[in-house]
């Protein structure tokens, strides 16, 4: 390869793997506006914790090994959809639905793929929604389509993800059986204590909207009795 091929080349990976930078970037933002909304809105912050990253080329190219894929640029982005992942971790398990629908119905955004673990857990336990969203970046001199993955979990749900992850690392993928047994009760304990505190955060959302419609009954009345001291205040000048 010349040298003039090879800048070529090199210019064209740069600018594949920016615009999955750029693609998080983007739906960051739109994750930061719609986290903000929702707290000044409803007075309630559904999302606890982001993060975000891209694929280093060295990983793309170990999974499109793995898998079989032939190498070229085209070849990564039709078949590897995971390049760009974004996680968003949530207090109760309804946050991660609210969250999911906020994000499908923005215009710029389509759904490609969508795996509901939480309904139907991984046989290891595993619980998380995954999205893979597509969202367009506008380059200097282009439009580009890029998928991003989003993986919306609760904080027991994340946690115990990354014991499963450690565990698994520490012992090069060979995990003994009895390990393995422990790591499913633990995902099934923490599924139970996610479905209490979400009875719990709907029992503590019904009482909040139970006051505040006392609150706005008495201001109401509290309206009604100054409306009233008013017109008797008028009344008596009038008959002076």
């Amino acid at each position: 390869m010349d040298m003039t091929n090879f800048k070529n080349v090199k210019v064209e990976l740069t600018r594949f793997m920016m615009a999955y930078k750029f693609a998080l970037d983007e739906m960051n933002t739109k994750i930061n506006i719609l986290k903000e909304e929702f707290n000044y809105i409803h007075d309630y912050n559904p999302i606890e914790h982001v993060s975000s990253r891209v694929k280093s080329p060295e990983s793309i190219f170990k999974k499109m090994y793995r898998k079989g894929y032939p190498f070229s640029l085209s070849s990564i982005k039709e078949n590897i959809k995971d390049i760009a992942g974004i996680r968003i971790t949530c207090s109760f398990i309804s946050d991660i639905y609210e969250i999911s629908n906020m994000l499908q119905q923005q215009k710029d955004i389509t759904l490609l793929a969508c795996k509901d673990y939480i309904s139907n857990p991984k046989p290891n336990g595993y619980q998380s929604l995954h999205l893979i969203l597509e969202i367009p970046i506008f380059m200097s001199d282009r439009e580009e389509l890029i998928p991003v993955e989003i993986q919306i979990r609760t904080i027991a749900m994340d946690f115990w993800a990354s014991l499963e992850h450690k565990i698994f690392y520490k012992y090069n993928k060979e995990v003994p059986e009895k390990l393995i047994m422990e790591l499913k009760d633990a995902a099934t304990v923490a599924s139970e204590l996610d479905r209490k505190m979400e009875r719990i955060h709907q029992e503590m959302a019904i009482i909040k909207e139970t006051n505040r419609k006392k609150e706005n009954e008495q201001f109401l009345l509290n309206m009604d009795e100054q409306t009233l001291q008013i017109s008797k205040s008028l009344l008596e000048t009038f008959t002076k």
